[in-house]
């Protein structure tokens, strides 16, 4: 099959790869890395700090919520787009946006065609009605279940994340805790995780991520919970000591409440051959394989009989799963599958005879 010209739109917000907590530029930079390894001609938009095998063109040298300029994230998201579509979109075979919505007006009016991956939740109104108003974009779903609440738009394919083999090492001899890895939300409710841990006396480490706007939440609900030996608060942190908790670990608590779109947690921890424990919102049982890959819960006592229970799941079996399901392998495969689907249809709208540019070196734009 030919070399494509392939764009991937990411957003601003983060570093790709992120510096810390990221999930979706943490997808489209592993995503970008295996194109580029099949030999794609890639070419990546996002923040100027961020690190690619790719042609980087960046509308800003910092991402936006470590940077050290005041920016307004949706003129910048709108600026970026606005350079891809208006100025660039003849250069490429395919448009892979990251940013949902934003895309659409742009993508509509585009004879290149273009991917939209939905990375977030669907389960408002508003969004309902601004993807149905672009019901014929080409979506893709990170999870059957994200597709519930729109199942009336043109979903194309769901297709899993996926990280490199290699990333996380599979540890058969864990310490004697549990973890918490994520966001501290309502939404994720950490603090059920702790009452859990709690209330069967076994350590748990809790690293996570406060957002400006889950401060309060943190204030009320998660720190009173702090004061106990068995609580351990290590705070956000990079991918080398997040493999060391989720390696270490005899089980992640992942005690969401939400339609959890995908969780990329869940699948660091099966890396490493660490169980899961999950309730079941959204993507879990897609994710996670009840009394296989750990446990599916459904009330506080199968919170607790899976605490209990962690042992019986093996973690060999766990890092089985990963490896056939959850690789980068499977990820880049699954896309490129879907970009010649997408092109083969459009040939007779966007077919111009032209070739496959092939770009030797890598070159980087960067605005100030």
């Amino acid at each position: 099959m030919k070399k494509l010209r392939i764009a991937q739109i990411a957003p601003l917000i983060e570093t790709v790869p992120p510096k810390k907590y990221g999930g979706t530029e943490r997808v489209v930079y592993n995503l970008t890395e295996g194109l580029v390894a099949d030999g794609h001609d890639v070419t990546l938009f996002a923040s100027g700090d961020s690190t690619t095998s790719a042609r980087l063109i960046a509308p800003v040298s910092e991402s936006l919520r470590l940077g050290r300029k005041t920016r307004s994230s949706i003129i910048m998201h709108m600026l970026m787009l606005s350079k891809v579509y208006e100025e660039m979109a003849g250069e490429f075979d395919i448009i892979h946006s990251h940013l949902e919505y934003l895309t659409l007006p742009f993508a509509a009016r585009s004879s290149t065609p273009t991917v939209l991956t939905m990375h977030g939740r669907l389960d408002t109104p508003d969004y309902a009605r601004i993807l149905r108003r672009y019901r014929d974009m080409a979506y893709v779903s990170i999870s059957d279940a994200q597709r519930i609440p729109v199942p009336d738009i043109n979903w194309v394919k769901t297709i899993y994340h996926g990280y490199p083999k290699d990333l996380y090492s599979f540890n058969p001899d864990p310490e004697d805790y549990f973890v918490y890895l994520g966001r501290f939300s309502e939404e994720k409710r950490p603090d059920q995780a702790i009452m859990m841990a709690r209330a069967c006396n076994v350590r748990l480490k809790i690293a996570a991520k406060i957002d400006q706007a889950d401060k309060a939440y943190f204030k009320q609900r998660v720190e009173p919970l702090l004061d106990s030996p068995l609580i351990e608060f290590v705070g956000e942190v990079d991918d080398l000591r997040k493999s060391e908790l989720l390696g270490n670990a005899r089980g992640l608590l992942n005690t969401i409440d939400w339609p959890e779109p995908f969780g990329l947690v869940m699948i660091e921890a099966l890396a490493c051959g660490t169980p899961v424990i999950v309730r079941r919102c959204g993507s879990s049982p897609e994710v996670v394989r009840h009394g296989r890959s750990g446990f599916v819960c459904d009330t506080r006592q199968d919170f607790i009989k899976a605490i209990h229970d962690i042992d019986t799941i093996s973690r060999k079996a766990c890092r089985r799963e990963f490896e056939n399901r959850f690789t980068l392998r499977h990820m880049t495969t699954n896309y490129e599958e879907l970009y010649y689907q997408l092109l083969e249809k459009s040939k007779p709208s966007s077919q111009n005879g032209s070739s496959v540019r092939v770009v030797n070196g890598k070159s980087r734009e960067i605005a100030a």
